[in-house]
């Protein structure tokens, strides 16, 4: 288990997992990662396809700028560390 902070929402003391910022899938298997807390890790793969993560969202700066992940950010900050929310795929 790796336990820290997260690299998107900062919160402090989260489970941490390795996030490819360019998908595995399109090329990233070598590339930069992030560690970022399951909440979020989820999330960010809930709003969007890994075509466009790779296209507009490889990094931490441009994932913390999106509209949409920056209100889960401002959610989730005010969660407990431990809090795993249930993740539901939108419809489109």
């Amino acid at each position: 288990m790796n336990i820290g902070q997260c690299e998107l929402c900062l919160r402090e003391e989260v489970e941490r997992t390795v996030h490819h910022l360019t998908p595995r899938q399109k090329g990233g298997a070598h590339l930069q990662t992030a560690m970022l807390c399951i909440p979020c890790h989820k999330q960010i793969h809930v709003l969007y396809s890994n075509a466009e993560l790779a296209a507009r969202l490889s990094t931490i700066k441009e994932l913390q700028e999106d509209e949409a992940v920056r209100r889960f950010i401002k959610w989730i900050r005010k969660q407990p560390s431990r809090t795993i929310p249930k993740t539901r795929k939108k419809s489109k």
